[in-house]
């Protein structure tokens, strides 16, 4: 019985580590940076070493996303189930593919697919997104951020710029996302 216990405590203090270890994450607009700090406005701080990685949102044109691109696509969900994208990604991999609620909201979603096809519509372009187990038509309107991930650098981690980053529990920046300052 003492061995059954002990070996519980064991698994739940595994568990409890693994937990712990699990990235954090952060939004918001960059505060200040000063090469080894970055202060996200109301999200606080992380430390960028060279184990950081930094992707750039590069802003693309929609008419550049074609079938078989891998996309992320933030969306509102209207009443009637239709989703509107305010957030268009081109991915220069797959990466977590799937339809899910987005930071926990039940009128967001995040959508990581394939593009099956692309549609013209009245009401704008609408994008057929295909993942295992089910398809999504969004509709992306002219105002949406268009954009695709590419390789980029602490030059971008400027005032003003957003960032969408994972830390690990002692505030070091795994990854981030920077989108470029809105003029």
């Amino acid at each position: 019985m003492a061995s059954i216990r002990l070996s519980s405590l064991v698994l739940l203090l595994v568990a409890c580590a693994a937990f712990a270890q699990a990235p954090a994450r952060m939004r918001g607009t960059i505060a200040a940076f000063d090469g080894v700090v970055l202060s996200v406005q109301g999200g606080g701080q992380v430390k960028v070493d060279d184990k950081t990685q930094i992707v750039f949102t590069s802003p693309i044109a929609l008419a550049d996303i074609k079938p078989g691109d891998f996309l992320g696509v933030t969306s509102m969900k209207a009443a009637d189930g239709k989703l509107t994208a305010y957030e268009v990604r081109r991915f220069p991999q797959p990466l977590n593919p799937g339809h899910r609620p987005f930071d926990g909201k039940d009128d967001q979603t995040m959508t990581n697919a394939a593009v099956g096809a692309v549609v013209q519509s009245a009401s704008g372009r609408d994008l057929v997104l295909v993942y295992d187990g089910g398809t999504q038509q969004i509709t992306v309107p002219a105002n949406a951020s268009v954009s695709e991930l590419v390789p980029g650098n602490r030059s971008q981690l400027v005032p003003g710029a957003t960032v969408n980053l994972t830390h690990d529990a002692g505030g070091v920046a795994q990854r981030i996302q920077v989108s470029p300052p809105k003029r």
